[in-house]
């Protein structure tokens, strides 16, 4: 597959040189004569060629360990990245060109000096030998001894400058550091006095430590709170036990134990104690409705109301229950004590868990922000790391500086003085070579550009792949200009070449055949009666392919037609040799019947020429010009009726139209006949007009049958393609 695709690509190209070669070879001839004579005028070059050695220089040769390696490290970056490319520049820049020019007076025939930049773009060349820390320096000049004397002035030149340049930028560099010195020592205290700002602040020492420490104590906290919670759990159980005892609770003790300890109070108790014991005395005395134990019971009731009273400020709602405590024992009064002493104990382990609690949340407050002020912490300590690490380079490189300012070194040193050369660089050989390269670069550039600018259709595949429409044929080219089949003789490209008729036995009638055997193919599937036959401009060959594809169909005894439809430029009747008096055109305009029309020129073959306008007036022919309006003629009701005629008399009727850039009489013919035959004929028809040829067809609503690739050329050293259209059978993949 690969050797086919490789020996297509060949052929194509062979092809396209032969097409070509003769544009192409007047131009190489023309560029070699050129080059070469302008080559062989010129004087002999001669390049003369000297070395430099770049090196480094080590300014910190006086420091400490550390900061020699640092400077060798800067100086080999600096001799990879700066030296080799910026000296390079330097040695070929327009003022080192100057002075040279000026102390070795250069001048050009005309007795002026040369320009810098002419020098540094035709004749000067500082390049680096790869791989190694050599600059080489090549001069050409007509005269060896000038070659020579360019190099070693501009060389030597560039080593005087070098240590100036040198100091120069040493000092530049010393200046721009104390610039930055003041800046970059700010910065050192801005960020010291930021981080100690920030420790005072947030009482930062060891964020670490301090962690430690925030987890111990939270430690222990939990530890007391889980002990005081213990405790208070066992005093509520005491303190509630106490109370069943009691059957009051413990504020209700609290009040009683208040009330007790109210002067007033224990006075009107005591009052009430003696009242009672006499109204006890007198009962046994006295009847119940004497005045005296009235009077001492009205005196115990209002005792009774002055305590209510006094409890109630004091209790409250709780008054009964307080009242009814007041006459406890000794040994419920000891209960209620320690129930108000538990009571204190229980208000104070609250209280001191509350503040146990508080001291925890401040503690995880405190943990929980450690990392954040580590965080910060570490900011600023990195910023003034960093400032100080600034401040310390700028420091050294001052240092560095004003060592490398009172040292006179350069960096370079001449490896190779330039010698006078002895033989040029420009020989005989080179100027063949040269000029034979320039041309053959030409040569193959109007190759190039021909095939670029030429938008005609040159192959088969191009024809198929434009059009898209179906192959039904492919007509090789014949005549002297064929390779192929050179004794059919030369035929002109306005005029028709009846192979059928003349050369029925040669190998392009066997074509003709073939394109009649695809369109019987086709007519099993959709009958093909009326076949218009054009092409999309002039000269392709399609009154060719319809004069000979009407004479094979006839020579397989079908009966034919072939009606010459091109109104504007007729030829069917020069091809045949009849006159063309009576006609298409006449016959439709009414001046002829069909009968008297039709010519037979062979046996089952009949021709209808174009014809020409009749003037009954004069009864003679206008031989002068075509008949007017050649569309009118053939979009007329006449011209349908004619159509008819010819499928009621004919098997098969091949209607020769005009081209589709001259008229849209083709269209209009379409319409009456079964199907229209494309020809495309390579190097005639362009791309663009071919592709409206065949949009403009499909558009009006045409029956394009397929196509005829007319005129295709055929490689005669290898006959695979002729041999491939010799055995070609059409199909619907085709």
């Amino acid at each position: 597959m690969e050797y086919q695709e490789y020996s297509s690509n060949l052929e194509k190209y062979i092809h396209i040189l032969r097409r070509r070669w003769v544009p192409a070879s007047i131009v190489f001839v023309i560029i070699f004569s050129s080059s070469f004579i302008f080559v062989s005028m010129k004087k002999p070059i001669f390049v003369a060629e000297g070395k430099l050695r770049l090196r480094k220089i080590n300014v910190a040769s006086n420091t400490s360990d550390a900061a020699t390696n640092l400077s060798k490290s800067d100086s080999r970056v600096e001799q990879k990245n700066i030296s080799f490319k910026t000296e390079v520049e330097i040695i070929g820049s327009v003022p080192l060109v100057k002075q040279t020019i000026n102390k070795l007076k250069l001048k050009d025939s005309k007795g002026k000096y040369l320009r810098a930049q002419d020098i540094i773009n035709n004749r000067l060349d500082v390049n680096r030998i790869k791989g190694t820390d050599l600059i080489l320096v090549s001069y050409q000049d007509v005269n060896p001894k000038i070659a020579a004397n360019v190099v070693n002035t501009l060389m030597n030149l560039y080593l005087n400058n070098t240590s100036s340049l040198h100091r120069e930028k040493v000092l530049e560099n010393r200046q721009l550091i104390k610039k930055q010195l003041p800046q970059a020592e700010n910065i050192v205290s801005k960020s010291e006095l930021a981080l100690r700002r920030f420790k005072e602040k947030n009482q930062v020492l060891s964020s670490r430590e301090e962690t430690v420490k925030l987890i111990d104590s939270l430690r222990d906290l939990q530890t007391k709170i889980s002990e005081h919670k213990s405790q208070l759990a066992g005093i509520k159980a005491q303190s509630q036990t106490i109370q069943n005892s009691l059957g009051i609770s413990a504020k209700e003790v609290i009040v009683l134990t208040s009330l007790t300890q109210s002067n007033s109070v224990n006075k009107i108790l005591q009052n009430i104690q003696q009242v009672e014991s006499k109204i006890a005395e007198k009962s046994t005395i006295l009847k119940v409705d004497h005045p005296e134990l009235l009077n001492l019971e009205n005196k115990l009731i209002n005792l009774e109301k002055t305590l209510g009273t006094r409890i109630k400020k004091v209790a409250g709602e709780r008054k009964k229950a307080v009242r009814r405590s007041l006459n406890l024992g000794g040994l419920k009064q000891q209960l209620s004590l320690k129930l108000i002493d538990l009571e204190a104990q229980k208000q104070g382990l609250k209280s001191e868990i509350e503040a146990l609690l508080t001291l925890e949340n401040s503690y995880q407050q405190r943990l929980n922000n450690l990392p954040k002020l580590e965080q910060q912490q570490r900011q600023l300590e990195r910023q003034l790391q960093n400032a100080q690490s600034n401040y310390s380079v700028l420091l050294k490189k001052l240092q560095d500086n004003k060592i490398s300012e009172n040292q006179n070194l350069g960096n370079a040193q001449i490896v190779a003085k330039a010698e006078f050369p002895e033989r040029p660089i420009s020989s005989g050989v080179l100027s063949y070579v040269s000029s034979g390269l320039l041309g053959t670069l030409f040569f193959v550039t109007t190759i190039c550009i021909l095939e670029v600018r030429d938008k005609s259709i040159r192959t088969v595949e191009q024809a198929k792949n434009l059009t898209g429409l179906t192959l039904l044929g492919i007509i090789p080219e014949f005549g002297k200009s064929s390779e192929l089949f050179p004794d059919i003789g030369e035929v002109e490209p306005d005029n028709i070449h009846l192979v059928m008729n003349n050369h029925p036995n040669s190998p392009v009638s066997d074509y003709y055949r073939m394109l009649r055997a695809n369109l019987k193919f086709i007519s099993t599937v959709k009958e093909l009666n009326i076949i218009v036959v054009t092409s999309s401009v002039p000269n392709e060959g399609k009154s060719t392919v319809a004069a000979n594809l009407a004479m094979v169909m006839a020579q397989m005894e079908s009966k034919v037609l072939l009606v010459d439809g091109d109104l504007h430029s007729p030829v069917q009747n020069r091809a045949w040799k009849i006159p063309d008096n009576q006609g298409l055109s006449n016959v439709v305009l009414g001046q002829f019947d069909l009968k008297t029309a039709v010519k037979q020129v062979k046996p089952n073959l009949d021709i209808l020429t174009a014809g020409k306008e009749y003037i009954d007036n004069l009864h003679i022919f206008d031989n002068d010009f075509s008949p007017p309006s050649p569309g009118l003629i053939l979009d007329s009701k006449q011209m349908g009726n004619l159509v008819k005629d010819f499928t009621a008399s004919y098997d098969f009727v091949i209607i020769d139209a005009p081209s589709l850039s001259i008229a849209a009489d083709a269209g209009i013919l379409g319409n009456l006949a079964d199907g229209i035959l494309f020809v495309v004929r390579p190097g005639v028809v362009d791309l663009a007009n071919a592709y409206f040829a065949k949009e403009f067809l499909e558009h009006s609503g045409q029956n394009l049958i397929g196509q005829v690739v007319n005129g295709a050329t055929l490689n005669p050293k290898r006959r695979r393609q002729h041999n491939f259209l010799r055995n070609y059978k059409f199909s619907a993949s085709t």
